[in-house]
């Protein structure tokens, strides 16, 4: 079945509505909270502690000890990369994690039928899959800002350069 433009327009609108209107009951349940600025609450700490794994695939350390601090840091480093994102590009990030937060928002546009603490990583690997191809930009633009947050976060630590080959800046020279 071909799709035709003013369908397509229409399904788009549709999308960007319940993205918009999952923010926005997101921010009525969570209450209130400063002014305009993201707040890394842990609805949105349990959503990325399943998005960040499944993103970072073998990056993150597979050993018992060191994967939970590496996730947690991985977290930290999201919060402080949104943190330095302007307040309108920061508003929008709060609502697409209040969309992942409400449990029939997440059902219906990531698949994720239990919590996000419970999620099995093939589920997760398959929702954020699914966002990367979709038909409508908004669920695409909602994959590439989880992915350039958690994968930029996580380079932007010199602890991980030398796993891309990246030596460091270069030395300044001296005049």
């Amino acid at each position: 079945m071909l799709m035709r433009r003013r369908s397509f327009l229409k399904l788009g609108v549709l999308g960007a509505c319940a993205l918009a209107a999952g923010g926005a009951a997101y921010r009525l349940v969570r209450g209130p909270a400063a002014p305009g600025r993201f707040v890394l609450d842990g609805a949105a700490r349990a959503a990325l502690a399943a998005i960040v794994p499944a993103m970072l695939g073998s990056a993150l350390p597979q050993e018992g000890g060191a994967r939970p601090a590496a996730l947690a840091g991985a977290i930290a480093g999201v919060d402080t990369a949104i943190r330095g994102l302007p307040l309108a590009a920061q508003q929008e990030v709060q609502d697409l994690f209040g969309l992942l937060a409400l449990a029939p928002a997440r059902r219906f546009v990531a698949g994720v039928h239990g919590g996000w603490l419970d999620a099995d990583p093939a589920q997760v690997a398959a929702f954020l899959q699914s966002w990367r191809t979709h038909r409508l930009a908004t669920l695409q633009t909602a994959y590439l800002a989880l992915h350039d947050l958690i994968l930029g976060a996580w380079y932007a630590d010199a602890a991980h350069w030398a796993a891309i080959g990246y030596p460091g800046p270069l030395p300044e020279l001296s005049a």
